[in-house]
């Protein structure tokens, strides 16, 4: 088996990356747009203080979990045929990370909004609450767990983040 170079390796790193960008893009697309007609429904008017209070949340933490999760593209358009993509992929790490964080705010934000609308008070927050840990647990509890599942796998070494940060 012939080893990949270290160029070919960034390339691979930036192509696993935009892939799960996509991913994500399309996620946030879709809450985002949900929360953008919402106020246009004849429901919204029933509304109270706290959910829309909610809801101007789950907007903007969507808004800023889209331009974390596109941006990427627009550094690489910034970076295009410059040799730099080691920098585009640690950029593309970190705007991924960050648009994740801001997703699971507008996620359990969503969650409450829809939930306190519907039902009592208490069971919106204790099943907001759920949800903000099923999410922290498929998105860092168990992946941070298991960092190191594999470690003898060629194949994942360079998943390290002290690669992809360059530390």
């Amino acid at each position: 088996m012939s080893k990949e170079s270290e160029k070919q390796r960034w390339q691979r790193n930036f192509a696993d990356l935009l892939q799960e960008l996509r991913v994500a893009q399309t996620g946030v697309q879709i809450l985002f747009a949900f929360l953008l007609t919402m106020p246009f429904s004849n429901a919204f008017t029933r509304t109270t203080n706290f959910q829309r209070d909610v809801y101007i949340v789950a907007l903007l933490a969507a808004a800023a979990a889209a331009a974390m999760i596109i941006s990427p593209v627009a550094f690489h358009r910034a970076l295009f045929r410059q040799g730099r993509k080691p920098e585009l992929v640690r950029f593309a790490h970190r705007m991924a990370s960050g648009g994740l964080f801001f997703m699971l705010i507008a996620m359990v934000s969503a969650v409450l909004l829809v939930t306190d609308f519907v039902l009592p008070r208490p069971v919106a927050f204790v099943l907001s609450a759920a949800t903000g840990i099923w999410f922290l647990t498929f998105w860092a509890i168990l992946p941070f767990s298991r960092r190191n599942w594999g470690e003898d796998d060629i194949d994942d070494e360079d998943d390290d983040p002290q690669t992809l940060s360059g530390d």
